[in-house]
Formats: structure tokens, C-alpha cells, sequence
């Protein structure tokens, strides 16, 4: 049906006679913007504000707003804005935040000292070096921050270091294919980053963790992505040298050998701040165990991870004899080396005269009965150590015998950990019998006595 020229339906006619009688109900505009309203007109305030928010970049003005002004800039402020704008300027940690998050999503700052601040520096300088390709990137990318984060990097988690790129190899075409096979190329030397430019730089720098790789290669793997060259053991030496903030230090899967630890050594010798080294995953000897060794008598360091490398009786005598002169390490972990009974006899006989070492980690190491019956002896004299690791040797059904009589005669030690030894089950009750006691006499001991108050 058609609707005529002045013939309408009668519900609709009233609603245009109601909209005549009232006609500012005949439309409705909505904004764009939400939070427009016609009723409220912005402050010549708001607008120098928002001038300030929009031009922060080419002029920063900050600290001489007001605090609420202040506050209102820093929730408007971009999170892209260059760091070089907001570096020494910003300190407002929820301006950092918005910045961490837009960058990596969620984040746990709990592991940077509860700082945004410090959280985006650190990682943000761990991206460039992890990323660095040698005589491809500009070392002027990595010194152009240093003086914006400086004050703020206080560790360093290098999870890979990318060697420079090679070229394929160039035959002339006249050679045989039989002769170009058997002919290598000349290329870059396999190099990673200089971190001699870097780490003097650095003065807040406490913690330095490296793997000298690449990660995720796929089928792209080649060995010399995984080589830890002299000459960067050189430059790594000479620049752990200049920190001398730097108490923390972990080099891991780096194919770090004998040679290489008597050159990094050599340089962490009276380092005033050391308190830990790591160098698990590497193929650390004797020799390099002997120069270890050396380490502990001129040092602070006190703690010592030499786990997966390949250490063994020679080696240990040069560790334990170190230990005999009651250097201040205080925890040492030998996990998965060659100790043998030899290494094993030699960490036990440098027990009876230590001191200071609290926690010691002997598993899987080929030691045997012998290896036991000079733990048991030891503990026996001992009134230091307090966490003992065995676990994965085969000590035997004897070892465990005696390793139980010493542990009668031992008040100090709280954790000894015997799993996979070959020991009885009897003795392994007795052992953590014995652990159980001296727990509970050690808790005594902590628990101040109630002092009786005269009334």
C-alpha cells in the first residue's frame, strides 16, 4: 500500500505534532569523541597540556609542572617515544610500565628489583647486543644508549651471540669439482660481539650471564655458530678486567676449554667485587680446575659452579687443595665431572681442614666405596658443611655402611642427598634419621630463649 500526499497513519502524524511542539527533540547528535560534551569547554590548562603531551618530543617540560600537570603529562605520554626524550628525564615507574608491556606484553618485574625503569634498559640492551652481527651492525648502535641506560642496567642476560656472516666459497671455472671439494675458503673469523666497547661503561653492572651460540638455527646448524673463539676469550678477559662492579659471572655452552679458562682466570685474579662463577656446560680439564684453584685463594669468590665439564682426579686435588687454606667459597658444585675416587678422596680430605664451605655437590661423578669411606671420615671432623650431594655414584652396599657410621658422629650436616648410590634402604632410613635430628637441634639453636621479664 501507498502512502498519498497528506494521508498518513494517525500514530504517525502525532509523533510529528509532539516533535513540533518540542523541537529540540527532533535530533540527536552523538560525538565522535566520548568524552566531548558541549557542556564543558576545556581549560586553557587542559589545552597547554595537551599541547605539552603533543609536542614532548621536540621540547620536554616536565619537571616544572605541577604535580598534578606532571601527573596528567605522564599518563598521556607516548610509550614510542624515543628513549634519548625520556631517558634521564622520566622516573615515574607507571610511564615504564606502559612502556614494558606495550613492548613485551606481560612481565614479570619481580627479577629486576621490582623496577620497570630497570627492567626496560636491560632488556632493551640485551636485544641489541643478542642481535649484533659483526662487521654488519654498527658498533655506534650499542654506544649510542650506553649513556641512556648506564645508570640503570645492572644485569646483562645474554641468551645467544651471533658470529659474523660467511660468504660461500668462489672457484674459478676451470676447476674440477674433485679438486674445488677437497679446497676450503678464507672467510671473517668466527668473532662475536667486542665487549670491550661495552662493560667499562657500565658501572652498576653486577651480573654478566653469556652463551656464546645462536639460538633457534634450525637446519641451518653449523659448529662455528657455537664457537667460542681466542680472540674473543681475549677481549671478553680484558673487558672482565675493567668491571670491576661485577660480581656475578656465568659463561654457559660455550665450549670454554682448559686454555681459555687459564685466559678469563687470569684476569677475574683480584677482582675486588666477584662472589660467583659459573662456568657450567663447558669442557673444562684439569688444567683449567688448576687455574680455578689459584682463583679461590686470590679472590672473594663464594660460590663456584663447574658442573657438565670434564674434571677429573688431577683436577679435583688442585680444587680441594685450594679448599685446604679456607678460601671464603662457601658453596661448590662438581656435578657431572670425572672426579673418580681420586677427585671424590681428595674433596674429603680438603673437608677435614675447611672451614668455611657449607654446601657441596658431588653427584654423578664415578666415585665409588673408597670415595665414601673418605666422606665418612671427614664428617666425622667436619662442623661446617650442611648440604652433602652424592646422588648417581655408586658407593654400594658398604659404602652406604659406613657413610651412615660417620653421619652418627656428624652434628652439622642438614640435607645429604644418597639417590641412586646402590645404598640399603636401612641405612638411607638411618641417614635421614640422623639429617632429622641435627635439623631440629639447629632450629633450637636459631630459636631465641624467652627471657623471663621481672613482674
Amino acid at each position: 500500500m501507498y502512502l498519498t500526499k497528506g494521508k498518513y497513519p494517525a500514530g504517525l502524524n502525532q509523533t510529528w505534532r509532539e516533535r513540533a511542539t518540542h523541537p529540540r527533540q527532533t535530533r540527536r547528535v552523538l560525538a565522535e569523541d566520548p568524552e566531548w560534551s558541549l557542556a564543558v569547554v576545556p581549560s586553557l590548562a587542559n589545552l597547554c597540556l595537551q599541547n605539552i603531551v603533543k609536542h614532548f618530543q621536540e621540547k620536554p617540560i616536565l619537571d616544572e609542572l605541577l604535580p598534578d600537570h606532571r601527573a596528567y603529562v605522564l599518563e598521556k605520554l607516548s610509550t614510542s617515544l624515543p628513549l634519548s626524550v625520556t631517558a634521564n628525564l622520566v622516573s615515574d615507574e607507571a610511564y615504564w610500565k606502559r612502556c614494558c608491556e606495550s613492548r613485551w606484553g606481560l612481565c614479570d618485574v619481580s627479577e629486576y628489583g621490582s623496577s620497570w625503569k630497570r627492567m626496560l634498559f636491560e632488556r632493551h640492551l640485551e636485544n641489541i647486543i643478542e642481535l649484533f652481527i659483526p662487521d654488519v651492525t654498527d658498533p655506534e648502535s650499542v654506544l649510542e644508549v650506553v649513556p641512556q641506560c648506564q645508570n640503570y642496567v645492572r644485569r646483562l642476560k645474554i641468551s645467544q651471540l651471533l658470529p659474523p656472516i660467511r660468504e660461500p666459497p668462489k672457484f674459478e671455472e676451470d676447476d674440477s669439482s674433485e679438486f674445488a671439494s677437497d679446497v676450503g675458503h678464507e672467510g671473517p673469523s668466527v668473532d662475536h660481539f667486542d665487549f670491550g666497547i661495552l662493560l667499562d661503561k657500565l658501572s652498576n653492572l653486577e651480573e654478566l650471564q653469556l652463551v656464546y651460540g645462536v639460538n633457534g638455527c634450525g637446519m641451518n646448524f653449523e659448529w662455528n655458530l657455537f664457537e667460542f673463539t681466542f680472540r674473543d676469550c681475549d677481549s671478553l678477559a680484558k673487558a672482565l678486567k675493567s668491571c670491576r662492579s661485577l660480581k656475578v659471572l656465568r659463561i654457559h655452552r660455550s665450549k670454554v676449554d682448559d686454555e681459555k679458562c687459564r685466559v678469563l682466570v687470569r684476569s677475574l685474579l683480584d677482582h675486588p667485587s666477584l662472589l660467583e662463577l659459573d662456568l657450567s656446560h663447558n669442557l673444562v680439564g684439569d688444567r683449567g680446575a688448576r687455574a680455578i684453584g689459584k682463583l679461590l685463594n686470590r679472590s672473594r669468590l663464594e660460590r663456584l659452579v663447574v658442573c657438565d665439564n670434564q674434571i677429573r682426579g688431577p683436577g679435583a686435588q688442585a680444587l680441594g687443595h685450594a679448599l685446604s687454606k679456607n678460601p671464603p667459597l662457601v658453596s661448590l658444585n662438581l656435578r657431572l665431572n670425572r672426579l673418580g675416587d681420586e677427585g671424590g678422596q681428595a674433596m674429603a680430605q680438603a673437608l677435614v681442614s675447611n672451614q668455611t664451605l657449607m654446601n657441596l655437590h658431588l653427584g654423578a661423578n664415578e666415585m665409588t666405596e673408597p670415595t665414601a669411606t673418605a666422606l665418612a671420615h671427614a664428617l666425622v671432623q667436619n662442623s661446617t658443611l650442611r648440604n652433602l650431594n652424592l646422588a648417581c655414584n655408586r658407593l654400594g652396599v658398604d659404602g652406604g655402611k659406613v657413610l651412615e657410621e660417620g653421619m652418627s658422629h656428624n652434628g652439622s650436616l642438614l640435607e645429604c642427598d644418597v639417590r641412586l648410590t646402590n645404598i640399603s634402604l636401612e641405612n638411607q632410613n638411618c641417614i635421614s634419621q640422623r639429617l632429622c635430628t641435627n635439623r631440629i637441634r639447629a632450629q633450637c639453636r636459631q630459636t631465641p630463649r624467652a627471657s623471663a621479664t621481672p613482674q
